[in-house]
């Protein structure tokens, strides 16, 4: 099959198999297979990650990193490649991620037993980015030092923007994301009797207004920052006082102290409600993605291999607020991560990230390949 055919069959196949953070066991499988029919080495340092290292003409690693779980979105694109798993959906484009990568690797192996495969590759097929931070687990449990990869490179769809764009920027290109989940324990009482209760909904409303407040008064005007609340519940009865409360929501930062001060300021309106009202209040960080920050070295090589790619660079004056688990490969390489534009209005695709009718035509794929192989063909000649 040449390269269109190979990046079709690989995407449409695995958009029909989506599975949720840590459950990724049939696309692990697809992955695994594919690269044992084609004779390629692989590693499985996570039980859904797989990892190829294949030996180049030189002593420099360049790694590569494909996300390839799922979302819970039940999907609403009537093709003929929908989803068959019910409530589950590849809305945010890892299966092409994945299909790029997979197709890189069976090219690169070609050079490789052609003598003329340049640098050590390092391929990275990483489970749950969509939660539960696959990327900081596997920095953690694979040993990149024994590789010392020179640099890590990763694309994202991006609907947002035609194909054959390249979207990248110097420094921050993603937010920190952070979710935090505050619990209230009250104390019940009848409404005849309100006051010897303690009030969690009372706490809770306080809690509210004062996380409302945090950008304004401790946070500097000059930052982007999100303290977004997402859900809360409270009470059991229409004639009792509410004993417990919840509330939880994310947090997206660009700067590391910005987050600090938030989750430092989220701990002091906890004890000052808890002295007001009488309750007793937990607050939770789940483990937060950091920011991807692209190595500025990287960006005048990146903006060229993309132009050689054939795609039109857009550099971005502003980095998105959402969160990406990429950003834990700073702990292993200097890292450029970047997004790839598969809108066509034309056709019809213009629906956004995890959405139920997020879709895009693959032959916005190519540019992906040929810019991956672009960068392994050229790294380290003008760094």
């Amino acid at each position: 099959m040449d390269l269109q055919e190979t990046l079709t069959k690989h995407r449409r196949t695995l958009h029909q198999i989506p599975e949720l953070s840590f459950e990724e066991f049939k696309t692990a499988a697809y992955i695994r297979n594919t690269l044992d029919e084609l004779g390629i080495p692989y590693m499985t340092p996570l039980e859904t990650a797989t990892v190829v290292y294949l030996e180049g003409n030189s002593t420099t690693t360049v790694g590569f990193r494909a996300d390839i779980d799922g979302l819970p979105i039940a999907e609403e694109n009537e093709i003929s490649f929908k989803s068959v798993h019910v409530g589950a959906m590849h809305a945010c484009g890892h299966d092409g991620h994945t299909s790029m990568l997979l197709t890189f690797a069976e090219r690169c192996q070609a050079l490789q037993q052609s003598g003329s495969l340049p640098h050590n590759v390092l391929l990275l097929f990483q489970p749950s980015e969509e939660a539960n931070a696959g990327a900081g687990r596997l920095v953690r449990e694979f040993p990149f030092a024994d590789y010392n990869p020179a640099a890590i490179f990763g694309l994202h769809l991006m609907p947002d923007n035609p194909a054959g764009t390249l979207l990248t920027k110097n420094g921050p290109l993603t937010a920190s994301a952070t979710e935090y989940r505050i619990h209230i324990d009250g104390k019940s009482a009848h409404v005849a009797n309100k006051e010897t209760g303690a009030n969690a909904l009372g706490a809770l409303n306080a809690i509210v207004s004062q996380i409302q407040q945090l950008q304004h008064f401790f946070l500097s005007g000059l930052n982007q920052n999100i303290v977004h609340i997402g859900k809360m519940q409270a009470g059991e009865a229409i004639n009792t006082v509410p004993s417990n409360a919840y509330l939880e929501g994310t947090i997206r930062t660009y700067e590391l102290g910005d987050l600090k001060t938030v989750q430092e300021k989220l701990q002091a309106i906890a004890a000052g409600t808890d002295a007001l009202f009488g309750t007793s209040t937990r607050v939770e960080f789940a483990e937060g993605y950091p920011p991807v920050v692209n190595d500025p070295s990287l960006l005048p090589f990146v903006t060229e291999c993309a132009a050689e790619a054939g795609l039109d660079v857009v550099l971005k004056d502003k980095p998105y607020l959402f969160g990406e688990d990429f950003s834990f490969y700073r702990d292993a390489a200097v890292t450029h991560f970047a997004f790839l534009g598969v809108q066509d209005k034309g056709q019809g695709y213009t629906s956004g990230l995890h959405t139920a009718r997020f879709n895009f035509d693959e032959t916005s794929l190519t540019y992906g390949v040929r810019f991956y192989e672009t960068i392994l063909q050229k790294f380290g000649e003008t760094q």
